[in-house]
């Protein structure tokens, strides 16, 4: 791997969680100002869904740890304690690299105790994020599903995915390929504070066009709607409209969780650009992770006609939807579990 102007350091004192995770140098370099990465040679790429949940997925792989787009809201952040990082900045700013991951993948996937069963990309932290128009890990990962005849899904708000859209139209003559995009916020000032790290929502509906005109059924996840900031019939309304536009399938949209860290994460944010809505999500959360049932109820009250109004969902594809079921399970999923989604 090369990188222009790269500092690099094989022994600098990491955390014990890095040298559990088998680092091989830390890096940084000016095309990623105030990102470090951690490259580490991991053992397995499959990682087994603990049983129980609500996935109807039993693997994943997850070719990073942490995630440069710095969702405020990102359920995954309390991932990052395992390795002894801290889940606000560390999460946005640490990211650990698994280079081997699809050297590893394939050895796995040719085994004769693998059942081709749909693998999940995505349901932790985005496969997609900056990092991987350098790493380009990717390729590496479809290839090896395509080749072995396992079914895959990606969920993803990275537009670097276009880059491999001959890729994945290639993967889906041969295999079942189910393709996601993540996109909530319409607001340039909302998306700025919530998402920083992400691409433009201008950006990404023109991601979902280009798939969608490449044939794909595009599942949007309107995911998660942020109570009094992103759940007005206006917002929503406006949002199911450009959706349509641009050519999605299908929308799964549902309220955002807090739990553990990414709890005091986003109220910290909240208390400092939103102070008068403190109380409020305070009555709607409780001390939980998940809003009121009434709230939820009232907001598939809104969500409903707008699926009507704008056609999505009259034919569901088979492919499962991958970020719902896995905000779902994390919403109740002992922390001692979470970190095998990693």
């Amino acid at each position: 791997m090369r990188w222009q102007s790269q500092t690099l350091d094989a022994d600098d004192g990491a955390l014990p969680g890095l040298e559990r995770a088998g680092l091989v140098r830390t890096v940084q370099t000016p095309d990623f100002e105030g990102i470090t990465f951690h490259e580490v040679l991991c053992k397995s790429a499959l990682n087994k869904v603990p049983e129980g949940g609500s996935m109807p997925f039993n693997w994943t792989v997850n070719p990073m740890r942490g995630c440069s787009h710095a969702c405020r809201y990102c359920f995954a952040r309390g991932s990052h304690e395992y390795l002894d990082l801290d889940a606000g900045l560390d999460f946005d700013n640490q990211i650990v690299v698994k280079t081997n991951v699809a050297a590893v993948l394939r050895r796995e996937l040719h085994k004769r105790s693998w059942r081709r069963e749909a693998v999940a990309l995505g349901s932790n932290t985005d496969p997609y994020q900056r990092a991987e128009g350098r790493y380009r890990l990717m390729p590496g990962i479809i290839s090896a599903l395509t080749e072995s005849g396992t079914p895959f899904s990606i969920l993803t708000k990275g537009t670097l995915l276009r880059r491999d859209l001959p890729l994945l139209t290639q993967a889906a003559q041969q295999v079942s390929v189910s393709v996601a995009v993540s996109l909530a916020i319409l607001d340039p000032d909302l998306h700025r504070g919530l998402e920083s790290g992400t691409p433009t929502p201008k950006a990404r509906l023109e991601l979902i066009r280009a798939l969608a005109d490449a044939g794909f059924a595009v599942n949007v996840m309107v995911a998660p709607v942020i109570p009094y900031l992103t759940d007005s019939r206006a917002h929503l309304d406006e949002l199911f409209a450009a959706l349509a536009d641009a050519g999605a399938s299908e929308v799964t949209a549902f309220p955002m969780h807090l739990r553990g860290a990414t709890r005091d994460w986003f109220l910290e944010w909240l208390a400092t650009e939103h102070p008068a809505l403190i109380r409020r999500y305070r009555q709607l959360y409780g001390r939980g992770s998940s809003v009121t049932p009434e709230y939820s109820a009232w907001l598939r009250g809104r969500i409903e006609p707008l699926l009507e109004k704008y056609r999505f969902n009259r034919e569901r594809p088979a492919e499962p939807e991958v970020r719902a079921a896995a905000e779902s399970a994390a919403a109740r999923t002992p922390d001692r579990q979470l970190a095998l989604f990693a």
